[in-house]
């Protein structure tokens, strides 16, 4: 048993969304019992990005990476939330 990593890839609701705003409201929304790894911009199409987010939880403790998704997906601007990768490091 050790730490999980959990990837998620945000969507913006648009192009219109500032993604700055959003990933400091990402750092401010993941719950205490994980910790942010890494944000990143991901081209998607047609000028429209996609943040990457990487955040560390403990493995053990009853805790879900669903608890992480949901926080960040009631964020304003936010269109969709997808783990896309959740593994042992």
């Amino acid at each position: 048993m050790g730490d999980a990593a959990v990837r998620m890839k945000v969507m913006p609701e648009s192009t219109d969304v500032d993604l700055e705003k959003l990933a400091e409201d990402i750092r401010k929304a993941v719950p205490s019992f994980a910790r942010m790894h890494a944000i990143e911009q991901k081209p998607i199409a047609f000028g429209l990005k996609a943040l990457i987010v990487v955040t560390i939880m403990d493995d053990k403790g009853g805790r879900s990476p669903d608890e992480i998704e949901e926080a960040v997906r009631k964020l304003p601007g936010v269109e969709s939330v997808e783990v896309e990768e959740v593994g042992l490091i």
